[in-house]
């Protein structure tokens, strides 16, 4: 049955829809800000601590030599994460191989997606030097992850309208509306909804803070859930992508897909407890936690980097063999951890052999390890490096257990 909002409520409402033979109750969400207004006092331990943290990772990002490079590595890191929850297989390693022509052939539309990803953050970023975030502007975002030039319209998302909001009804979990774990807005309420939410991306009157702006964003995005597919990245990369836009970071550093994939039943229990209770504190108390976890674990995947490549260079300076020649290779391994004697030879500019022989040298150092065991066509790996990014906790029993049992939402 059809119920409206109560004034002053921060509950929405369900409205009865038709989707092919059965009716559904799909959930339109209140206008942002809440109202009752969020409670800051009881989140200002939590929001302390993440902006703490925050500060402490924008500040790292500005004084490190190699920030480009932390930069370019720690957005492929989150896109391989963020794409591993929508259901993709590729990992970290073969995207990096993918980019720098180490392994043969054209990609797979699982690597395509995230080259996508990395493409669309990098676009975003760029856009908004001119142009607000706002719906044509997440319409652009949707589009360049759903349909960049180079997927030639062979990914899932070529399918799913690129750079369109949805025209037709849409559901999370289950198999169909009528089981579905939620229904978000019917296509006659989702204009509305978008509207209402542009409004809020645009409001400077509300003073909350941005990491809790950032929070109301995420949910908000989730439950319109506007596409037809790719709404998970999108509302993901949100997040980065206002926090940049407010000035909060300097660098699109933190990312919060790992975070959710670790914690999947919570995060999913209570973006629902938002929508059936209003209870938007809950939400932000752990959003505001995995800010702090995220920002400290991309502070110190940043120290160890820098450390890393400190150490090695001098080792390198050090070997008493040519090092010259290996120093050049070494450096094109800070953006490439994956080298051919064919890459590192057109990307530094040196003769095969002179390529070959340093490659050799960085191997005994213990630098590079040969990764295919061929004698032709060999690959050589930076792996101390890729160990720094490739670091993660990994989920306990019980949380695995938890993730299976739990129903897919993006």
């Amino acid at each position: 049955m059809d119920s409206k909002a109560p004034i002053n409520s921060r509950l929405g409402r369900y409205i009865k829809t038709r989707y092919r033979d059965e009716d559904v109750d799909a959930f339109v969400p209140p206008p942002l800000p809440p109202d009752p207004p969020i409670e800051i006092l009881p989140l200002l331990d939590k929001l302390s601590a993440a902006d703490r943290a925050l500060g402490r990772l924008d500040g790292v990002s500005l004084l490190l030599p190699d920030k480009e490079l932390f930069l370019y590595m720690y957005v492929r890191k989150e896109a391989v994460l963020s794409s591993q929850i929508e259901g993709t297989q590729s990992t970290l390693d073969e995207l990096l191989k993918f980019e720098t022509d180490a392994k043969a052939g054209k990609p797979g539309d699982d690597i395509q997606e995230v080259s996508n990803y990395v493409n669309a953050t990098m676009y975003g970023l760029k856009r908004m030097e001119s142009f607000p975030i706002s719906l044509r502007y997440l319409r652009e975002l949707h589009e360049r992850l759903l349909m960049h030039e180079r997927l030639l319209k062979s990914g899932r998302g070529s399918e799913k309208n690129p750079g369109e909001f949805r025209t037709t009804q849409n559901w999370i979990g289950g198999t169909r509306p009528g089981n579905a774990s939620f229904v978000p807005p019917p296509p006659s309420e989702l204009m509305g909804c978008l509207d209402n939410f542009e409004k809020f991306l645009h409001d400077r009157s509300t003073n909350l803070p941005p990491l809790i702006r950032a929070g109301l964003l995420h949910v908000q995005f989730e439950t319109i859930h506007p596409f037809s597919d790719g709404n998970g990245r999108v509302g993901r990369l949100l997040i980065t992508l206002d926090l940049c836009d407010k000035k909060v970071l300097h660098q699109p550093l933190l990312y919060l897909s790992l975070y959710f994939k670790q914690h999947r039943s919570d995060y999913y229990r209570l973006l629902q407890e938002v929508r059936d209770r209003g209870a938007w504190e809950p939400w932000l108390e752990f959003f505001l936690d995995g800010i702090t976890y995220t920002a400290n674990e991309a502070f110190e995947s940043a120290q160890k980097i820098s450390n890393l490549l400190e150490h090695d260079r001098t080792k390198v300076s050090a070997s008493s063999h040519s090092p010259g020649s290996a120093l050049q290779v070494f450096e094109l391994l800070r953006r490439t951890p994956f080298v051919t004697v064919q890459s590192a030879t057109e990307r530094t500019k040196l003769s095969a052999p002179t390529t070959n022989s340093a490659i050799e040298q960085l191997r005994k150092l213990g630098i590079l390890r040969e990764i295919t065991g061929k004698r032709r066509d060999r690959v050589y790996a930076y792996d101390n490096y890729l160990d720094i990014l490739r670091d993660k906790p990994e989920p306990t029993p019980q949380a695995e257990e938890q993730l299976e049992q739990t129903p897919k939402p993006f």
